[in-house]
């Protein structure tokens, strides 16, 4: 059989009706960039289990891969070509990632189409933004008016050990027990673990289950969905991507991870560190295997050296002990839903909490961009930690995107400087995510993209 697999598909169930004008922005060549990112959507979803981590090296490999919209009078189809042929079973495509690829169209289609024409979203504001946010998460049947505070949005790395794996699905599993379902960015190992753990669980409990998978452009290639996911949603880029995990989502869960799990825990850091936030209860726990005991010690320790105890006393942190986790986490949703209750504030959408312009504005991180971050104690607790997270996020952009990729093997490695209080534990935290393996997954030995000055 061979690896690669032309096929036209249709979708399950029906689809928004695309018109002419959508279809030839999403195919003609003069509209590449709308295309393109469609085409590379789509072709992370249909190479789910893949075992790299390289947006660059995904493209190159399938660099033959086409996809056309096909529009005719009871709807439309998908012309495939050159489809990575572990999306197939006996030549039909499995009926997961075909969900997953209408639910790409359907996002890029609404973004592109839809949602940049509305006169009524600023996107040049904060609020238009969490509006923007709210509209595409609304369009992908995120949102229940009824729902119940029962989301746990759980952060953590694609390339983690077997032992740290098998505990993200015990957590999940006992998530599950308790009634509540999970929110991840979608891709493998910590994102796959409590899915896998909370299916389990639900279907004891006999509870339909969500399993909510929300990822960007930039990062699907290098953490394409797992199929588990049964809401997948596609964010225009890495800030709306991380405001609609906490807009959704009532807690957080962090297992071990890199460096995009500290960018995560950075974010959520930074909003809650905001004077705004001071009484909005959001919980926060960073857990794992006992075998992780030392990975969170480093991270509790960055975390204390940069931000100090205002922000170590946001988070607790609970070691080789799901059960406690999911008690914890399922009590800490009462306090939740009883705030949204007294502050008149959705259940399903958290309006209240406040994100500045800085976190949702995108962070292009250029060479220059990176040199220029302010890395300094001489500002509060809650801007370093904006800063910090955007230092973070060009890391993972130098490791994983295509664009990054690129701009490192152009102009070499990001430079990043700082007060020395800062970046001395920068530097342990980095090199403990290098010698540990997180920084990508394990296939060659790891040339840093950045370097500390």
């Amino acid at each position: 059989m061979s690896d690669r697999i032309s096929a036209r598909v249709v979708p399950e169930q029906a689809l928004e009706v695309l018109s002419q004008l959508e279809v030839s922005k999403l195919m003609d060549a003069n509209e590449g960039e709308i295309y393109e990112t469609f085409r590379r959507c789509s072709l992370a979803v249909l190479n789910t289990g893949s075992q790299t981590d390289s947006t660059k090296e995904v493209l190159e490999l399938f660099r033959e891969f086409s996809i056309r919209v096909i529009e005719q009078e009871r709807g439309i189809k998908l012309d495939i070509a050159h489809a990575p042929s572990s999306a197939f079973v006996d030549e039909k495509m499995i009926v997961g990632i075909q969900e997953h690829l209408f639910s790409v169209l359907r996002d890029i289609v609404y973004i592109n189409n839809e949602l940049k024409e509305n006169r009524e979203i600023d996107f040049n504001a904060s609020q238009g933004i969490t509006n923007a946010v709210f509209h595409i998460v609304r369009n992908a049947g995120l949102l229940k008016s009824n729902a119940q505070a029962k989301l746990v949005v759980c952060w953590g790395g694609h390339s983690i050990n077997e032992v740290e794996y098998d505990y993200t699905k015990e957590v999940g599993y006992q998530l599950g027990l308790r009634g509540l379902d999970i929110c991840t960015g979608c891709g493998p190992g910590a994102m796959k673990g409590p899915m896998k753990g909370a299916a389990i669980a639900h279907a004891k409990q006999r509870h339909r289950g969500h399993y909510i998978g929300i990822t960007e452009p930039g990062i699907i290639a290098a953490e394409s969905p797992n199929p588990i996911v049964n809401k997948l949603v596609i964010m225009p880029d890495i800030e709306k991507r991380l405001e609609a995990f906490v807009r959704v989502g009532h807690g957080v869960v962090v297992f071990p991870g890199g460096v995009g799990t500290a960018e995560e825990i950075l974010y959520v850091l930074g909003i809650l560190l905001n004077p705004k936030n001071v009484s909005i209860p959001f919980p926060l726990i960073f857990t794992g295997p006992q075998s992780s005991a030392a990975y969170f010690e480093q991270i509790d320790a960055f975390i204390r050296a940069t931000l100090g105890e205002e922000a170590r006393r946001l988070y607790e942190i609970i070691i080789n002990d799901p059960a406690l986790v999911a008690q914890k986490m399922r009590s800490h949703m009462q306090v939740v839903q009883n705030y949204r209750r007294s502050t008149q504030d959705a259940y399903y959408f958290n309006w209240v909490l406040n994100i500045e312009k800085e976190s949702q504005v995108p962070f292009k991180p250029t060479h220059e961009n990176m040199a220029a971050l302010n890395l300094s104690k001489a500002q509060s607790a809650y801007d370093l930690a904006i800063n910090l997270r955007k230092a973070f996020s060009g890391i993972v952009d130098g490791n994983v995107k295509e664009h990054g990729i690129r701009a490192i093997e152009e102009k070499g490695p990001y430079e990043i400087s700082g007060d020395p209080s800062i970046m001395q534990p920068l530097a342990q935290l980095l090199e403990s995510f290098v010698a540990q393996k997180r920084m990508k997954i394990p296939t060659r030995e790891y040339i840093p993209c950045y370097r500390l000055v």
